[in-house]
């Protein structure tokens, strides 16, 4: 990582903290996509974990105000992960690692989507309190 982008990310985690589970998410998510695009992961692959980790932030955002910070503040920590300089001799996050948290957030994403499909049943989806039982 080049001495700019590393100072960068200092600055993004000094200067703006993570106060909610919104922006915890958006700073980790944009770390770790970013990197995943840096080690050469399949964008298809990157969009589908980006896809996740919206929806996570939407999830987590107490208003429309915080969900858009956190979503500039993936933003950020996504284009100085993924855009370093290659000949730098500067720490970077090791590929192995990125790939093998990359796949963990993924089979995630199979797990919520497997538990998603799992609770509409084989007859569609189930009904629940307040729905006129």
């Amino acid at each position: 990582m080049s001495l700019i982008a590393a100072a960068s990310v200092a600055a993004l985690l000094i200067a703006s903290p993570s106060t909610n589970d919104a922006a915890r998410v958006a700073a980790d998510g944009g770390f770790l996509l970013g990197n995943a695009h840096r080690c050469g992961i399949q964008n298809d692959r990157i969009v589908h974990a980006g896809q996740l980790i919206r929806d996570l932030i939407i999830a987590s955002a107490a208003d429309g105000q915080e969900q858009d910070e956190a979503t500039a503040r993936f933003a950020r920590f996504f284009i100085i992960s993924a855009f370093v300089d290659p000949a730098g001799d500067k720490l970077v996050a090791s590929c192995p690692i990125v790939s093998s948290e990359f796949e963990r957030l993924e089979q995630h994403h199979s797990v919520e989507g497997g538990a998603n499909i799992a609770s509409e049943g084989a007859t569609g989806p189930r009904s629940g309190p307040g729905d006129g039982e």
